[in-house]
């Protein structure tokens, strides 16, 4: 059996290091899967998503002309789709008119601007007060 780039295959977990894990593929070739490419999750180490002597399934992502392997287990197994969320955003909103949302608009306007008025005349003292 070939190895080539995007077959899925399936090995044994030969060791483990802090970088990844070795995995012992058919015709005893050794390919290396990367921390990144163990699991969706993050990893912190990888002993504590495998151990030695575990059957893998993996793809084989890349040979380079060493004759390296690099594999992945994420994806040889993809993960299914995420739920729905329900996002409050995507619910219905009563349809309201452009022009009552003008009328609202400017009603608000109308009373930031007086309260603002208000605020600024009594620290200059008001209407009709004299300065000396």
């Amino acid at each position: 059996m070939a190895i080539a780039v995007g077959t899925i295959i399936e090995g044994v977990v030969t060791g483990i290091t802090n970088f990844g894990a070795f995995v012992e593929l058919p015709e005893k070739v050794t390919g290396l899967v990367h921390i990144s490419e163990v699991a969706d999750a993050y990893v912190k180490d990888v002993r504590d998503y495998l151990k030695e002597q575990d059957r893998v399934k993996v793809k084989v992502i890349h040979v380079d002309e060493k004759g390296k392997i690099g594999l992945s287990i994420k994806q040889a197994n993809p993960a299914p789709p995420p739920p729905p969320r329900n996002n409050p955003r995507e619910r219905r909103q009563p349809t309201v008119s452009f022009e009552d949302k003008l009328a609202k608009f400017i009603k608000d306007s109308d009373e930031r601007q007086l309260e603002f008025r208000r605020a600024t005349e009594s620290k200059r003292g008001g209407r009709g007060s004299s300065r000396y």
